[in-house]
C-alpha cells in the first residue's frame, strides 16, 4: 500500500484536549481511529485514549498481516473499547463513567471499511466531489417528522462509548478505492464550523494532503474563535505514486511481514491515562472479547 497521511490535534479554546488520534499499519492493512472524549461526564480524555489503545491492541493481534473479516473486526473492537472503559470506570468506582465518540477506518488491498459511533466523521472525496460521508448519532441528523421544524441540538447524542447503555454503531460497507481518493477522520470541532462544502473544497484542492489538511484544522480554530472546540483530524490520499517520496508519506511494499507500525502508543498520556493504560492488558481484552462472543451467542440463541 502507499499513502500520505497527516494528522493534527490542538486544543482549541478548551482548557485541555479530549480529542485522541492514530494510525497502525502492516504490510497489507492499515488502520486509522480518531476518539472524542465526551464533555460533561468526567475524564474523556481518558475514554478516548482507552478506545484507541484497545482498537490498536486487537489489530495489532488480528492483522497478520490482514484482517480476515474487516466488518466482524470494526465492531469486536469497539465493543471491546466500550467493555474497557466501562471496567475503568467501574475499578475506579466513578458514580459517572467517562464517555467518547469514535470513528475507524480499515484499509486492505484496495477497500476501505470504516466503523463510527457518535458524532466523529468520516469523509470520503474523489475527484472534487464528495462521495460519502458518515451520519452522526445524533437528534439533529435523525429523521424527523415530515413538517418538524423545530431547533435540535445538534450536540445531543443518540449514542457514544462508555454509556451504562449498549452503544451502537455504524459499519459502512466496503468501498472499492481509486487513486487520489482523499479520507479524512474529524471530530466535531472541525465540521461543527466548517460545513461540508468548505471541508471538501479544501481537502480536494491540488494542495498534497499535508497542506490541506493543516489549512481545514487553523480555518477551524478561526472560525471557532476564543470558545473553538477541539479541533482533530487525519486526512490521508490513497495510492498516490509519489506517496512514498513525501516526508509525510508511507509505502509498506519495503516492510517485513511480521512488521506494526503505530501512532497511536505515541506521547505522553496524563496521570489519569497512565492508570487507565496499566489496566489494558492481554486477559482485560480477551476477557472483553469472551464478554461479546457471549452476548452474540445469547442473541443469536433468543431469534432461534
Amino acid at each position: 500500500m502507499k499513502f500520505s497521511v497527516f494528522q493534527v490535534s490542538r486544543k482549541g479554546g478548551r482548557l485541555k484536549n479530549e480529542d485522541r488520534m492514530g494510525y497502525c499499519y502492516t504490510r497489507e492493512s492499515g488502520l486509522f481511529v480518531l476518539a472524542d472524549g465526551m464533555g460533561g461526564h468526567p475524564e474523556g480524555e481518558v475514554a478516548a485514549q482507552l478506545a484507541l489503545q484497545t482498537i490498536a491492541a486487537l489489530y495489532q493481534r488480528e492483522a497478520r498481516p490482514t484482517v480476515k473479516d474487516a466488518k466482524a473486526f470494526l465492531a469486536e473492537s469497539a465493543m471491546a473499547a466500550h467493555q474497557q472503559i466501562m471496567r475503568y470506570a467501574s475499578h475506579k468506582a466513578m458514580l459517572d463513567t467517562p464517555r467518547t465518540t469514535v470513528v475507524a477506518a480499515l484499509l486492505q488491498g484496495t477497500t476501505a471499511t470504516w466503523m463510527h459511533c457518535g458524532d466523529s466523521r468520516l469523509y470520503v472525496v474523489r475527484d472534487g466531489r464528495l462521495l460519502t460521508r458518515t451520519r452522526d448519532h445524533s437528534h439533529a441528523e435523525r429523521p424527523r417528522p415530515h413538517g418538524a421544524d423545530m431547533p435540535v441540538n445538534r450536540n445531543l447524542l443518540l449514542t457514544c462509548l462508555g454509556s451504562p447503555t449498549t452503544p451502537l454503531f455504524d459499519i459502512s460497507a466496503p468501498l472499492q478505492l481509486q487513486r487520489g481518493d482523499r479520507i479524512m477522520l474529524c471530530s466535531d470541532g472541525v465540521w461543527g464550523v466548517l460545513d461540508d462544502a468548505v471541508i471538501v473544497h479544501t481537502l480536494s484542492s491540488d494542495k498534497p494532503v499535508s497542506d490541506a489538511a493543516p489549512d481545514l484544522a487553523e480555518m477551524a480554530l478561526r472560525k471557532g474563535g476564543a470558545h473553538s472546540d477541539n479541533v482533530t483530524l487525519i486526512a490521508l490520499e490513497w495510492e498516490m505514486p509519489d506517496a512514498a517520496g513525501d516526508d509525510r508519506g508511507v509505502s509498506t511494499e519495503t516492510i517485513d511481514d511480521g512488521v506494526f507500525a503505530s501512532t497511536i502508543q505515541a506521547g505522553m498520556p496524563s496521570d489519569g491515562e497512565l492508570d487507565a493504560l496499566d489496566e489494558l492488558d492481554e486477559d482485560a481484552i480477551e476477557r472483553s472479547i469472551a464478554e461479546i462472543n457471549e452476548a452474540i451467542r445469547r442473541s443469536a440463541a433468543k431469534k432461534i
